[in-house]
């Protein structure tokens, strides 16, 4: 594969703010960042918002599950820099008409928010983007249904294991792409690794083109990216 390694910030800019923060998404955008990848849940009253974890105790002064609040309950909790649980509205806000590419995962891999599918893919088709978001699930069921509702769209599998096969799963699955925690030889689609902030691993598979690397660090491995393109 021959390109460009795209660099995504990994919830943002962890290595400075909060993660999934609107403050880390802010300087992100304003500062030249490449990608954006971040993870989207439903509220009990269903409002996307942005957040890694099912619950909020690790990332938030609050405990408990995501789906047991509303947005306004939610509201009533900080991220460590005082800041509020961002919507996903309010993200989309951000990044509208902006040069930035959008990798939003779906958080289903534990639990399952009905019609978390349909209510996301109208939002992000009711935003003026640059690039076509990425969808990304480790819950293969979740792209299935995203799918069916908008064929169009780019859909990745998220794994932390090996894919035996990775080229029969992309054609049966109707695959995008691969996003992998490891670097495989034989994926025939898009292949993003994750999380990557060690420098000699990066440079590796930058030196090997693949398609993306989620990174906490996203300056140090654009930097690092343009200087082994220039190599």
């Amino acid at each position: 594969m021959t390109g460009k390694t795209l660099v995504f910030g990994h919830r943002g800019y962890p290595e400075k703010f909060p993660e999934n923060s609107m403050a880390g998404f802010t300087y992100a955008v304003e500062h030249g960042i490449e990608g954006i990848e971040f993870d989207v849940h439903l509220t009990k009253d269903l409002v996307p918002i942005i957040m890694h974890d099912e619950r909020i105790n690790r990332t938030t002064d609050g405990r408990g599950r995501i789906m047991d609040y509303t947005l306004a309950e939610l509201r009533q909790f900080h991220l460590a820099n005082q800041a509020s649980v961002p919507t996903l509205a309010e993200f989309l806000q951000l990044v509208s008409h902006r040069d930035v590419q959008l990798n939003l995962e779906l958080k289903t891999d534990k639990l399952q928010y009905p019609g978390i599918e349909k209510i996301v893919l109208a939002m992000v088709h009711a935003t003026p983007l640059e690039h076509p978001v990425i969808f990304s699930s480790f819950h293969l069921p979740t792209l299935k249904r995203c799918q069916a509702l908008a064929p169009d769209e780019s859909y990745c599998w998220l794994t932390d294991k090996p894919v035996v096969n990775a080229a029969a799963l992309v054609e049966n699955e109707h695959l995008a792409g691969l996003h992998l925690s490891q670097y495989q030889d034989d994926v025939p689609v898009a292949e993003r690794i994750w999380t990557v902030d060690d420098p000699q691993l990066a440079q590796q598979l930058f030196e090997k083109h693949i398609a993306g690397i989620f990174t906490d660090d996203f300056v140090t491995m654009t930097a690092l990216r343009d200087r082994v393109l220039k190599a």
